[in-house]
């Protein structure tokens, strides 16, 4: 008979969880908010390097996120190498140049005309990192076997959410590209054909006189996003 698995619990480790005065906890949110409202979606890159130990730290902050069953069921292929981006540009602007040219259906083209993007991706060459985030639908356990990822969209989601914040956190800026389709990715990055590339972030600092479209800097308020019954 198969052995059941034994479930281990832990205490909470100190100071991992420490409750705070509501009004610390008020000021908390407050700032967290308000250091958020100052990340902005870039387009311009600057070619200064950024360390590397940095994009690590990032990536282990990305590496704590909720996911399903514990599975974390996501690879980070982080780029630096010069080759490497220019082969990704070059493949991502011939699917982008399909889509712009009325792959996309005219609703979602006209949807993005107040940010002004084209086919033309030079930050995929000029940024010094490109993190090209998969999901992997499946992954090896502790004793080597290939298994199945549960809720796989929903966790590298979440991760991408927190490695966002804590590249913003540390002083970076990041456009989140979405090149469709994204396939061309695994093969790059020699990934399996198992795991799925949802997106490619690219990481550094803004140009000098670098812009933003005016229309994502409208945010929806909370009573638009949000109900409390």
């Amino acid at each position: 008979m198969p052995v059941a698995p034994t479930h281990e619990y832990v205490p909470i480790p100190l100071p991992d969880y420490e409750e705070l005065p509501v009004e610390q906890m008020r000021a908390n949110a407050e700032a967290f908010h308000a250091r958020m409202r100052t990340r902005h979606t870039v387009r311009d890159f600057d070619s200064r390097p950024v360390p590397r130990d940095i994009i690590e730290a990032c990536l282990r902050a990305a590496g704590t996120a909720p996911n399903g069953a514990n599975h974390q069921p996501w690879h980070f292929s982080v780029i630096g190498d010069a080759g490497m981006k220019r082969r990704i540009r070059k493949a991502a602007e011939r699917e982008e140049r399909a889509f712009y040219e009325g792959k996309a259906g005219e609703e979602w083209l006209d949807a993005l005309k107040p940010l002004g993007t084209d086919a033309d991706k030079p930050f995929l060459e000029e940024a010094p990192w490109l993190i090209c985030i998969f999901g992997e639908r499946k992954s090896a356990s502790a004793d080597g076997v290939l298994r199945k990822n549960y809720y796989v969209p929903e966790s590298v989601s979440i991760a991408t959410g927190f490695l966002i914040a804590a590249l913003h956190h540390a002083g970076l800026a990041t456009l989140t590209h979405t090149p469709n389709p994204m396939n061309f990715l695994n093969e790059v990055c020699a990934r399996p054909a198992h795991d799925k590339a949802y997106i490619l972030l690219v990481v550094g600092y803004p140009k000098a006189g670098a812009t933003i479209p005016r229309h994502a800097t409208e945010k929806r308020p909370l009573d638009e996003i949000a109900t409390f019954f």
